[in-house]
């Protein structure tokens, strides 16, 4: 019997499904997304179906896995529409949550507003408790203050309550206790312990962290078991995972409890997808970029391992958990073109999203966006989105820039398109510059990775801009978070706080922690599916002594114990990260510990991609038409190819447009394509520009 697992990912403008099948098959299809997510979900399922001429219960009978990724907790955050939310902590330290170690956005504008108070003060509650650093009770708990402080926020009817006091990642007792006294209080309310979601030094980051954790995580919960009741409802007998933001999968159980896990879940399945892909077509360090219809997701992989952070700021507030390092901006398809107060031409952040969508759409968007510039260019044919599934209007694309840019700024409307893709380029590739180098990599070392609806359309001119030597657009791209979301493994992450000088590092007590965060992870993921095929990987938070910021250095073992000769190594590796990051090192000077991170993976089943032989080198098979395209103000008569035509081994020189089904290629003047063994293709760039 054939099962299928399906990947679901939730945009701003589509919901994509990926279907995979266990004999090897792969159907994918794009819906508009909704403002209730699951009835996209079921919308996207049910297209699928169809195209297989299935009726939805028997199609979901015969589903094993969906992987979901999702914005329920990101939205909440983004928007501030997350629950009521009560804060206990210790006495005294109820403002840490506003102080945020005095960090400021903005340090030259004194006007900026705090953020949000997501817990307004009155919610914030301190109780009589003192722990200190060693873990030794300085003041036991005061039962009394603690029932007090709960019947306050019951009072106020609060719906999550998140559990905050001094130093508990090294002793929870009193945490625990406060959440039984909540649990006989309010019994229906949510609950976050700072204990259990980052047992980590670092007061701020860990109150902030669970706090969020709180403020979604009645959301995310709710979302979940509806999504996964009316699935079972409608014949669906198998397992509901969730994409998670540190590139693994977690039941609905965990992401519930866990709901800070979630945050970036949406684009962290197209970075998995991103590490698979580039294993198999030989490029181990890519900067992946994801443009749908209204972000723009940056991140990097090097040596097929996605980079990693805990210093994510989220609507303001920070997510000490490790996360994937994506930088999002305001950039997609659906970003629209407006003139500021100094007659000064911008793009975004604002989006027109599905509803009403760019003024191509047709649903009663008149703002020009991005897509419409990519229209009246030539870029992309109106017949041909989404496979001619969805035709655009020109003439409202072409008036909504002439009336409200064109005019404005005294352009035609060709010059005003192109001066909107100029600025969304440009706001692109400082996005790119964010996590390239200022995070001490360079961007010509890499190869560019585009992914989304959009991302191939500007990509080969972000590669020009940058000094890139070649794109990578793989199949798939339009749908490659949902791909990522079914590819993705199981994955739990462990942290603890170690804080020791690397002189006085006691090597028993660093494996008896890391085995004990082992022992933890392995039950976690226990949890989720049995699997006796594991990878580990441990990581040491370093810094020099007075430093604020420490790096994260990975040990490089074989063996479960780690050894001296690890350790030297270690530190060598530190001094390196150091000086690449900030381009300083001093063997001298002393180093110090900070936290240990534990990343165990549980491997999945995965279908192996079979390498297709090259054919001919000729192209001329796979030609649709030809079309006045402007890549300046002067149209150059440009081939166009029907993608699902060209074979591998096909080579084409540009200007030339590829047209799939979800994305157009748009291969820019001096630039050639071929199309490789894996359906992929690689853009080789004649012009970058030397940094």
């Amino acid at each position: 019997m054939t099962t299928w697992t399906l990947g679901i990912d939730v945009g701003g403008t589509f919901t994509d499904i990926v279907a995979i099948c266990s004999d090897g098959a792969i159907e994918s299809a794009k819906v508009p997304s909704t403002s209730d997510q699951s009835e996209g979900v079921f919308n996207s399922i049910e297209k699928i179906a169809s195209r297989l001429n299935r009726d939805l219960g028997s199609f979901l009978s015969s589903t094993e896995l969906i992987v979901h990724g999702t914005t329920v907790s990101t939205n909440a955050l983004l928007e501030y529409q997350g629950v009521k939310t009560g804060l206990i902590t210790t006495e005294g330290f109820r403002d840490e949550l506003e102080f945020r170690r005095a960090y400021k956005e903005s340090v030259f504008n004194p006007r900026l507003a705090p953020p949000h108070a997501i817990v307004p003060r009155y919610l914030r509650l301190g109780v009589k408790e003192r722990i200190d650093h060693t873990g030794k009770i300085l003041t036991p708990l005061d039962v009394s203050s603690c029932r007090d402080a709960i019947n306050q926020l019951k009072s106020k009817q609060v719906e999550s309550i998140a559990i905050c006091c001094l130093f508990s990642f090294v002793n929870p007792t009193h945490e625990l206790h406060i959440a039984d006294l909540v649990r006989e209080i309010m019994p229906e309310v949510y609950i976050s312990l700072s204990s259990e979601i980052l047992p980590e030094i670092r007061e701020f980051e860990r109150t902030s962290t669970t706090v969020v954790n709180a403020y979604v995580g009645p959301l995310i919960a709710g979302y979940l078991d509806s999504l996964h009741t009316n699935l079972r409802k409608n014949g669906f007998t198998g397992e509901l995972f969730v994409m998670q933001s540190n590139g693994g999968v977690q039941t609905i159980a965990e992401a519930s409890k866990r709901a800070v896990d979630t945050l970036l879940s949406g684009p962290a399945g197209g970075v998995t997808a991103s590490a698979y892909i580039g294993r198999y077509a030989g490029y181990p360090d890519l900067i992946t970029v994801d443009m749908g219809g209204t972000s723009y997701d940056v991140s990097v992989i090097q040596d097929l391992q996605p980079t990693v952070t805990t210093e994510t700021w989220i609507g303001r507030y920070r997510t000490a958990v490790p996360m994937l390092d994506i930088h999002t901006i305001g950039a997609g398809g659906g970003s629209i073109a407006w003139i500021d107060e100094g007659g000064g031409l911008q793009v975004g952040p604002r989006s027109a999203g599905a509803t009403p969508g760019p003024a191509c759409y047709g649903r009663g968007g008149d703002d020009p966006t991005v897509t419409d510039a990519d229209v009246v260019l030539g870029y992309i044919d109106p017949h041909s989105f989404l496979g001619g599934e969805m035709v655009l209007d020109a003439d409202k694309a072409e008036n909504a820039i002439a009336s409200k840019i064109g005019e404005e700024l005294g352009l035609s409307t060709i010059d005003s398109a192109l001066a909107i893709t100029d600025i969304i380029n440009n706001n692109m590739s400082n996005a790119m510059h964010f996590v390239t180098t200022k995070r001490g990599y360079d961007p010509r070392d890499f190869t560019l990775l585009a992914m989304g609806g959009a991302g191939s359309v500007h990509a080969g001119r972000q590669a020009e801009d940058l000094g890139i030597a070649t794109v990578i657009v793989p199949n798939l791209s339009p749908v490659f978070c949902a791909l990522g979301d079914g590819f993705a493994n199981l994955k739990v992450t462990e942290t603890k706080t170690y804080y020791t000088r690397a002189d006085d590092l006691d090597l028993n007590i660093l494996n008896s922690l890391f085995r004990e965060m082992e022992l933890r992870g392995k039950d976690r993921l226990s949890n989720q599916a049995t699997t006796s095929n594991f990878e580990l990987r441990r990581i040491v938070a370093m810094r020099y002594v007075g430093e604020v910021h420490e790096v994260p250095v990975p040990i490089r073992s074989r063996t479960l114990r780690i050894t001296s000769l690890n350790i030297t190594n270690l530190i060598k590796d530190f001094h390196r990260l150091h000086e690449k990051i900030f381009a300083h090192k001093d063997e001298n000077q002393s180093i110090e510990i900070l936290t240990l991170r534990l990343e165990l993976t549980g491997i999945r089943r995965t279908i192996d991609l079979a390498a297709i032989p090259f054919e001919k080198e000729d192209s001329s098979h796979g030609i649709k038409s030809d079309r006045q395209v402007y890549f300046s103000s002067d149209p150059i008569n440009t081939t166009v190819y029907d993608g699902k035509k060209l074979k591998p081994g096909n080579f084409i020189p540009g200007p030339a447009i590829i047209e799939q089904w979800g994305t157009t290629i748009v291969i820019y003047p001096g630039q050639e394509v071929l199309i490789d063994s894996y359906n992929n293709c690689v853009i080789e760039i004649g012009s970058a520009i030397e940094l």
